[in-house]
């Protein structure tokens, strides 16, 4: 007679499992983890919205048009994705060294304001030519936002303070700091924003060029889309190309290996720091001269946490943070479009969780086999 007992096991001996650590992780097994947790993650969503009374398929559709619907729209998706870029790449390029920059959003802030700084001090004349006042702001956001990475990166150097807790903090001090500025020196009338920046201090936009292509008429896409693209090639180079990049590796993979071989860790630590910080200063400031020409409060909906998402689902590539952002930037920009206006920041964040618990795919293979008797 065959008793439950016996019948249990001989269900675990056919199926027999553990997990069991990876020696090395595929690249596309690192692309289909990140696609694959997007997927569940919309399908979460949509199982969130339908318990809500929503209509997902609806929603994803309204997103859809709304962000990629025609050139217009997309367009401004691109506005939207331009900062992500940027700040997604100062996320990848300190996550590859396991340095855990999450000040992105205060970076990015320092960024617009030393931007700024060089329009309403004025550092420049009034009459400065587009050509001359530009990189000038390029190069003030960027010492302002590396400023910013700088000090955290000093303080884990030689300190041994956590970088998570430092780089967090330095966001509050900078949207404060900012507010400053903006309440009082900067402010125009009072109210919570400085005055328009002249003409010579906006970034192009493509409808700049409408006389020459009738086609780019209306569109607001602008120069920083250039920036991030040159950045993500920079970026792509230093760490791919490069003994820099190739000891910023080794310090991510294995710092005791790096300590070993004699690569100066206090040293790259600031200088991966304070050039994540520059990135995400250069987004701050293509923000405020490429889309609202002034320096206010509300000139981010997140970008420098939103970056992390970026940088992480793209698996810290610069090149496919491209892509990710445009993504991101669709939903930012379906905010305004999807009521209530949380859906896309419930997508983001079921994503974000999603895309954590993917890395033990990552981590770890499932193992299958057939036991082997004691008495064989």
């Amino acid at each position: 007679m065959i008793t439950k007992t016996d019948r249990v096991s001989r269900r675990q001996a056919l199926l027999a499992w553990s997990f069991e650590p990876r020696d090395h992780t595929s690249a596309w097994l690192q692309a289909a983890t990140s696609a694959g947790a997007v997927v569940v993650a919309l399908v979460i969503g949509a199982l969130i919205l339908a318990v809500a009374g929503g209509d997902p398929l609806a929603a994803y559709a309204q997103i859809a048009r709304s962000s990629f619907g025609d050139l217009g729209v997309f367009s401004d998706t691109m506005v939207k994705a331009i900062p992500l870029m940027l700040v997604g790449l100062a996320c990848a390029l300190a996550f590859r060294m396991r340095l855990w920059n999450i000040g992105a959003e205060g970076q990015f802030f320092l960024g617009a304001w030393g931007a700024s700084a060089v329009v309403l001090t004025p550092l420049l004349p009034a009459t400065t030519s587009g050509w001359i006042v530009i990189p000038a702001m390029m190069l003030a956001g960027m010492l302002a936002g590396g400023l910013w990475g700088f000090i955290p990166g000093v303080l884990k150097a030689y300190f041994n303070v956590n970088e998570i807790i430092s780089t967090l903090m330095l966001n509050y001090i900078a949207i404060a700091w900012n507010d400053f500025f903006i309440f009082g020196v900067w402010s125009e009338g009072g109210f919570q924003m400085s005055r328009v920046f002249s003409r010579h201090a906006w970034l192009p936009r493509l409808t700049d060029a409408s006389g020459l292509v009738p086609a780019w008429a209306g569109l607001t896409t602008h120069l920083g889309l250039l920036f991030a693209l040159v950045a993500a090639v920079i970026v792509w180079l230093i760490l791919q190309r490069s003994r820099w990049g190739y000891e910023i590796r080794l310090l991510g993979d294995n710092p005791r290996a790096a300590e070993y071989a004699g690569v100066p860790i206090r040293r790259y630590t600031v200088l991966v720091l304070m050039f994540s910080g520059a990135l995400a200063g250069l987004a701050g400031m293509s923000e405020i001269s490429g889309v609202v020409h002034r320096l206010q409060g509300e000139i981010s909906p997140g970008y420098g946490f939103t970056g992390i998402i970026v940088a992480w689902l793209a698996k810290l590539n610069p090149f496919a943070i491209i892509l990710v952002s445009i993504l991101f930037g669709a939903l930012i920009l379906a905010g305004r479009e999807i009521q209530p206006g949380g859906i896309p920041r419930l997508i983001q964040g079921i994503v974000l969780v999603c895309l954590i618990a993917s890395d033990f795919l990552l981590r770890y293979r499932l193992r299958i086999r057939r036991p082997v008797s004691p008495s064989a």
